[in-house]
């Protein structure tokens, strides 16, 4: 069978599973998870050690074919789940799979990807360590704002020239990983899709930065600092080469200035999104809810995203080096991370009654009362590696769901979760979407970023001493 036979047939198959799921029952889209096995992570965990081996054990083959092998593992799980449930199950588990979670966040991530890579600030900064920590404290106060991938993707190239006359950078990368991509995010519901996700919940829209201040500056705090020292002794020790790659410009300045703009319109769409509460409830799509509200968002969102490509002009984006490669590999990436995940999380919101049922009592004093030290360490060692917003909601409605409540009697429980969730998603590559694609951005640019598990040598040398001393303060 010929190659384009080969797309067109397993093209009518993924389309006839999303029919059947648009017609099935309205709650086929949530798996029970009860009703599954610990078996049915192995192609989860499977997925996640082809991102994390592959690339050492076979690198030709993983930067040509991983959009092929992520599919392949989704298949391994939606063959058997096929087989087991029927094209109504599957169909309803794909169909909510891609349209109420991982088209909304490709949607926002492309637009906040072409926006930032629109705007490009001239002239040579050189990285000395007193300006890398500037760089990186802005970009921290600017995630709570635009949020962490907003502020990643405006910040990391300004951070690469900056530093491309270092004759050891990479640790550059990891900590601005750390801190803007993650810890700088803590403050607001814009900051982190998991502080979003429990702004819909109720919790209060200022809530975060009046509870997570005192941990937030802490992190990022604490984390500037070691970096200074590193970045110093890096600095000291190895200098900078002959040449810097970026010749220098003192004439410093903005160009494509427009796409603040179209920044700001993202943030305040996926504000409206949240606060908007209209009286039309919306339509269900094979037992997908499709609000008003987030329609408008994501329709609005594409909008921006072209906007951006038509006003931004070409010879900005060339000197930004502006290049899709990193956003279609996440986007491929996590379609089958969204995909494989779905029946962790299902056996996970099963609590007592399934698989994970551990994980429950783990978290739950002999009294029946949360134990926030047992929120922070377990919804963020989840957090690293399942995708950090449908966790959080876990632990959320684990601790009763109520968030009046949370925000009050069991606030600590709250800020557990919300810190674990967040500054967690620092511990692997997968763990926060902006991860991966500073990762693909600085690899694209040259940088030999460290592998998966070379990356959390990184974060357990660096994050975990940190979050410990979080747990005694705190928790």
């Amino acid at each position: 069978m010929k190659r384009g036979q080969v797309l067109r047939t397993w093209g009518s198959r993924v389309t006839a599973l999303l029919l059947a799921g648009a017609a099935g029952p309205a709650l086929a889209a949530d798996l029970d998870g009860s009703r599954f096995g610990a078996l049915w992570g192995l192609p989860f965990a499977g997925l996640l050690l082809s991102i994390a081996l592959m690339p050492l054990l076979a690198p030709a083959i993983w930067h040509r074919h991983f959009g092929k092998i992520s599919a392949g593992w989704a298949l391994v799980l939606l063959l058997p789940l096929l087989a087991r449930e029927g094209a109504g199950t599957t169909g309803s588990v794909l169909l909510h799979t891609a349209v109420a979670e991982y088209l909304p966040f490709v949607i926002l991530l492309t637009a906040l990807f072409t926006t930032a890579g629109g705007i490009f600030i001239r002239g040579n900064l050189h990285g000395s360590p007193g300006l890398n920590v500037g760089l990186l404290a802005v970009g921290a106060a600017l995630a709570s704002v635009m949020g962490t991938t907003g502020a990643s993707m405006l910040m990391v190239r300004p951070l690469i020239r900056a530093n491309d006359n270092r004759r050891h950078n990479v640790h550059v990368l990891v900590f601005f990983i750390f801190i803007v991509s993650n810890a700088g995010g803590a403050l607001t519901p814009l900051g982190d899709p998991p502080l979003f996700l429990g702004f819909l919940q109720g919790v209060s829209f200022f809530w975060t930065l009046q509870h997570l201040a005192p941990q937030t500056l802490f992190m990022v705090g604490s984390l500037l600092a070691i970096f200074y020292g590193l970045d110093r002794h890096f600095y000291r020790r190895e200098g900078v080469l002959p040449r810097d790659p970026t010749p220098d410009d003192h004439r410093f300045g903005i160009e494509g200035g427009l796409n603040f703009a179209l920044l700001g319109v993202v943030v305040g769409l996926v504000l409206m999104s949240g606060l908007w509460k209209p009286a039309h409830p919306g339509w269900q799509l094979g037992g997908v809810s499709l609000s008003l509200p987030a329609l408008l968002r994501d329709g609005a969102l594409i909008l921006v995203t072209l906007a951006s490509v038509v006003l931004t002009p070409r010879d900005v984006r060339a000197r930004n080096q502006f290049s899709w490669a990193p956003m279609l590999e996440v986007a491929k990436l996590f379609a089958a991370i969204f995909v494989t995940m779905a029946p962790v999380l299902a056996m996970l919101k099963a609590g007592e009654q399934g698989a994970f049922a551990a994980v429950t009592r783990a978290v739950t004093a002999p009294d029946g009362q949360p134990m926030p030290w047992a929120y922070f360490w377990f919804s963020g060692l989840l957090s690293s590696f399942l995708d950090n917003a449908p966790t959080y909601l876990v632990f959320f409605n684990l601790a009763g769901g109520d968030a009046a409540q949370l925000m009050t009697t069991l606030a600590p429980t709250l800020v557990a979760i919300s810190a674990g969730s967040v500054f967690m998603g620092a511990n692997s590559y997968i763990g926060n979407a902006p991860n991966f694609m500073v990762k693909a951005i600085a690899e694209e640019r040259g940088i030999a970023m460290p592998s998966f598990f070379g990356y959390m040598v990184w974060s357990g040398a660096v994050l975990i001493p940190l979050f410990v001393v979080m747990s005694l303060i705190w928790f």
